[in-house]
């Protein structure tokens, strides 16, 4: 099956003649992406494919903690190839605790509008954040350094797309030293007329169901 297939994608409305991305075509992008996700039909099907897209590229990283994302609006779930990476290293390396694996999760600053993470695990006690997205509760702050970011959309360079509320670049651009960051969404979400703008910050690199579609210099 091939999943680029044009008539599997959104009828996304061209850019200005000239000009950047106006507010009004990424509302549109975005609203039209997002709905795609929430209706997949072979949802199942792209998932897996991600999932090993995920597994396969983590294998040589160092990394031993880890930030994702809990799953909104019809985001590709990232928890269990995480989880999977957490039992590898568990096995690798079961006597040294000082190399156990962990995953957090994001929580929003209300004051700053940055991110904090907090371990996750299965079964993690959890509750709704100001937002209604499901937390962490009473698990401890860790510092990933790789964070996976969901997008909406992604562009060239390792631009994406977000929700417009910035609490990824502002985070990232708090951090030091900064983690590698990871962008995931399924391939027809690449949208080649996307421009950053000033306070964009580009991912290191951004996988997708069909493999890897850009990987910085870092």
């Amino acid at each position: 099956m091939d999943s680029k297939d044009p008539a599997s994608s959104p009828t996304l409305p061209a850019t200005r003649t000239g000009g950047g991305n106006s507010p009004a075509l990424k509302a549109e992008w975005r609203k039209q992406l997002v709905d795609k996700r929430l209706h997949l039909a072979d949802r199942a099907w792209r998932n897996d494919l991600l999932q090993r897209v995920m597994r396969v590229w983590l294998v040589n990283r160092p990394d031993t903690v880890i930030g994702a994302y809990w799953p909104i609006k019809g985001e590709f779930d990232p928890l269990p190839a995480l989880f999977r990476w957490q039992e590898a290293g568990l096995e690798e390396d079961a006597q040294s605790a000082a190399r156990q694996r962990r995953i957090g999760l994001p929580v929003v600053n209300k004051i700053d509008k940055t991110l904090t993470f907090y371990s996750w695990y299965p079964g993690c006690p959890m509750e709704e954040d100001a937002y209604g997205i499901p937390k962490p509760k009473d698990t401890e702050v860790v510092v990933p350094t790789l964070i996976f970011v969901p997008c909406v959309g992604f562009g060239p360079g390792g631009y994406r797309l977000g929700y417009g509320g910035g609490f990824y670049d502002r985070t990232l651009a708090s951090l030091q030293p900064k983690p590698f960051t990871v962008g995931l969404g399924y391939d027809f979400a690449y949208l080649p007329d996307l421009e950053p703008e000033s306070h964009d910050v580009p991912l290191d690199a951004i996988l997708a169901d069909t493999g890897v579609q850009w990987q910085g210099q870092k």
